[in-house]
């Protein structure tokens, strides 16, 4: 069973523990009080942890305990597609737990280790030569795995070109990035995915004919900064380096970038090009990333 709960051999703990997910699953209307105590006798029996035991009876899903055991951690899982769910690129949302999560989170902490100045840490831009290479599928699911953290993240796609980040999270596109730079919006714009989790997304908005001028105006670095005082971290999604100067823009502005290469896709020449036109945009690159998903 994939879940959060680390083993333990006291079977008093176990009782407690199968106690309070069977309260929290009679809260969240997946079990009935008289379903506990079959699943906890039961449990008992056969000296079982509570949610084998509910697996074994066929009385819950792996998906129930998993979210039980999510709220009693106040760890926040998303739901996964539908009509307020992520899309299922952001498996970091409503997966956690899945071995291809762990990656995301090493890289989080090699972030956190390789800025210069941890307590300026602001503002990553993710970037990368090609189109495909999974930018903004890293920045989705790294924006999420730190607010897991607890820190209150935004999200910001500046890609104005090819933008994705409102399909990860299924927001509505019609206003975003391009509105507030145009003055046709104000930051209310910015959306809260889940109320128990401080993660903040602001999608591109709709595309302008002119998104490399609207990201070089003095108005991008005022809402930067102006985020920068509201946020613990920005993550900025950004187009692919070979088909615009958008992304040297944008990670000119921020405090740091990471260039995504990916697998078997990404050529030498054009990863090289890549970190050439960003470092000679004075744009602080602190690693690189190998996308084999």
């Amino acid at each position: 069973m994939t879940s959060v709960v680390l083993e333990d051999s006291s079977p008093d703990m176990s009782r407690d523990r199968g106690r309070a997910i069977g309260a929290i699953l009679v809260q969240q209307g997946r079990l009935s009080p008289a379903d506990v105590d079959k699943i906890r006798l039961f449990a008992s029996n056969e000296g079982l942890r509570f949610g084998d035991a509910a697996l074994r009876l066929q009385m819950l899903s792996e998906r129930d305990i998993d979210l039980a055991i999510a709220q009693q951690f106040k760890y926040t899982i998303l739901e996964r597609g539908g009509e307020h769910g992520v899309a299922d690129d952001v498996i970091a949302a409503y997966a956690p737990q899945s071995p291809m999560v762990e990656p995301i989170r090493v890289l989080r902490s090699q972030i956190s280790l390789r800025w210069p100045n941890p307590k300026e840490r602001k503002s990553l831009v993710v970037a990368s030569s090609g189109r495909g290479e999974g930018r903004s599928w890293l920045a989705a699911n790294l924006a999420t795995v730190f607010a897991q953290m607890g820190e209150r993240v935004l999200l910001i796609d500046a890609d104005m070109r090819h933008p994705r980040q409102h399909e990860l999270f299924n927001l509505d596109n019609s206003t975003g990035l391009s509105s507030l730079l145009t003055g046709r919006a104000g930051r209310e714009i910015v959306v809260r995915i889940n109320p128990n989790l401080r993660l903040f997304v602001l999608p591109a908005g709709i595309l302008p004919p002119n998104p490399q001028e609207l990201l070089g105006r003095q108005v991008f670095d005022l809402v930067l900064e102006l985020f920068a005082s509201q946020y613990d971290f920005i993550v900025i999604d950004t187009p692919a380096t070979s088909e615009s100067a958008d992304a040297q823009i944008v990670a000119a502005r921020a405090d740091a970038a990471v260039v995504l290469v990916r697998l078997n896709r990404t050529r030498v020449q054009d990863l090289k090009m890549a970190m050439q036109n960003l470092t000679e945009s004075g744009v602080h690159v602190i690693g690189s990333v190998v996308n084999d998903y």
